[in-house]
């Protein structure tokens, strides 16, 4: 695999920016809205791709994070019940 040079400031900002457009998609339409693809798409395009990794998962995390601080910690064998 090619090692990538690390981006510029401004592919950091661009990268950062289309992520954030993307995330507010997410967050407005729900999480794998089509009205959301063109720019999952730019995110990627503007993004290294283990950032995309990176940031997916980060996402995964704060979206889990915000359900446990709203919800409660349910424990995986009690969710299986229910």
């Amino acid at each position: 695999a090619a090692r990538m040079a690390a981006p510029t400031r401004q592919e950091r900002t661009a990268c950062w920016g289309a992520r954030d457009e993307f995330w507010q998609c997410l967050d407005r339409r729900g999480e794998g809205a089509a009205e959301c693809e063109e720019l999952r798409r730019a995110f990627e395009a503007r993004c290294p791709q283990q950032w995309v990794k990176h940031f997916d998962k980060r996402r995964d995390f704060l979206k889990y994070k915000k359900k446990v601080e709203t919800e409660g910690y349910i424990p995986p064998e009690t969710a299986a019940k229910s």
